[in-house]
């Protein structure tokens, strides 16, 4: 069976059955039974109701990374990857040969700052050029980067709000061919809904750091705000652009991101259904979740969770041409579930979990030219109960099972 009827097999037998929101909103004032600790990293147990192993094949494509974050494949199917602390760019082959490409130098480690997100130009070819996202001692930047042994990176887009936590940093070219990064609002909430500030946003870019034509605000480069720290980026075929949003200890989100719209950070944490406000399209409980990637493969989403331990499998429907005045339904509609999602917003069942504790901390996911799902662990960033495993971190290959 094609891996695009993963999503029919979702939804079999499911179709019934991590803020500040106004009150009576059915955002981040939910009732939840137990009050969440933001420094402890433990996560939720698995849930067999809505198990999906069955659904997924994982290998290992390479060992021994030290908090691999940032993934972006070359036009010869081989991948680079950055490693947050270490300042490196690394080459990684589909048989798990790992070489040293460019030290970045003026990458500065800060917690959850570094080196971040990485692009591969698509014009690599001819140009050799990569693109980087990167913390210093002042600020979070994007810069240019030929990969020729000898240059140094070229910032195109400096000024980007940096912290210890909440750096955002995924960087992908759109079906556009335009640069997209995501930024987090560096602990300081009210640049969230500043669209003169940097931060809490999704930026869409020229190579040249620009604003192209079709950006909603003139001479911004802000594509979308309201966002916490936002750090997964992909593309359905359709077009539809994905995000995937670590929350504030009370609900992470899944998103359809459309340009001009107000995602409601820090007024809205999780499904607000307030006007005004973008909700998403699926929000979990940081137990089972803080999500951090998403790559979408035919009819499913897949995103990974840091402090969950698993991914979930997300069934796709068709999203609506443009978010309406009246809310869309949620499931499930018991208020302290830990997963609830919009089945009339583009969610065509039950999202489902797998790998549940297999593979520890799992951040980045991208789909890799032969269809298949590349992921980075970080168990290595001091955030796993129990420390890492002997072969941590991994880059790790997952395909959707074929029926």
């Amino acid at each position: 069976m094609h891996r695009s009827r993963i999503a029919l097999l979702l939804a079999a037998g499911l179709l019934a059955g991590c803020s500040s929101a106004p009150a009576g909103a059915s955002g981040r004032e939910l009732p939840h039974t137990d009050p969440i600790d933001p420094t402890d990293f433990h996560h939720g147990a698995a849930d067999p109701s809505a198990a999906a192993d069955d659904l997924v094949s994982v290998s290992t494509v390479a060992k021994h990374l030290d908090v691999p974050w940032g993934l972006s494949f070359l036009p010869d199917g081989n991948a680079l990857v950055t490693e947050r602390a270490t300042q490196l760019i690394k080459r990684v082959t589909p048989k798990g040969q790992v070489t040293t490409v460019a030290r970045i130098t003026q990458a500065v480690s800060d917690n959850e700052g570094g080196l971040l997100g990485i692009a591969v130009s698509p014009s690599y070819r001819t140009d050799h050029t990569v693109y980087i996202y990167y913390t210093t001692r002042d600020d979070n930047r994007v810069a240019r980067l030929r990969l020729d042994g000898r240059s140094k990176p070229r910032p195109i887009v400096t000024g980007i709000p940096k912290s210890g936590i909440h750096d955002g940093g995924r960087l992908m070219f759109g079906p556009d061919g335009y640069l997209y990064a995501s930024t987090g609002e560096a602990s300081h909430t009210d640049a969230s809904q500043d669209l003169n500030n940097l931060g809490g946003k999704i930026l869409r870019m020229t190579t040249d750091g620009k604003p192209p034509p079709g950006n909603p605000f003139p001479h911004s480069l802000v594509w979308s705000y309201g966002h916490r720290n936002p750090e997964g980026m992909a593309w359905a075929a359709d077009g539809t652009m994905y995000e995937s949003e670590i929350g504030q200890a009370v609900w992470d989100e899944l998103n359809i991101i459309r340009p001009g719209t107000n995602y409601g950070w820090p007024r809205i944490e999780g499904i607000g259904q307030t006007p005004g406000y973008v909700d998403p399209i699926v929000a979990w409980h940081p137990e089972v979740g803080v999500s951090s990637g998403v790559a979408v493969v035919g009819d499913t989403a897949v995103v990974t969770c840091l402090r969950g331990q698993r991914i979930y499998l997300v069934p796709l429907g068709k999203p609506p041409a443009a978010a309406g005045r009246r809310p869309p339904a949620i499931a499930p509609t018991d208020p302290t579930a830990s997963v609830r999602w919009r089945p009339e917003a583009g969610v065509a069942a039950r999202p489902r979990e797998a790998l549940f504790e297999r593979y520890g901390r799992l951040r980045t996911a991208l789909a890799a030219p032969d269809g298949s799902i590349w992921m980075t662990t970080s168990n290595r960033d001091g955030r796993r109960p129990g420390g890492p495993e002997p072969d941590d971190d991994r880059i790790l290959r997952l395909t959707l099972r074929d029926r």
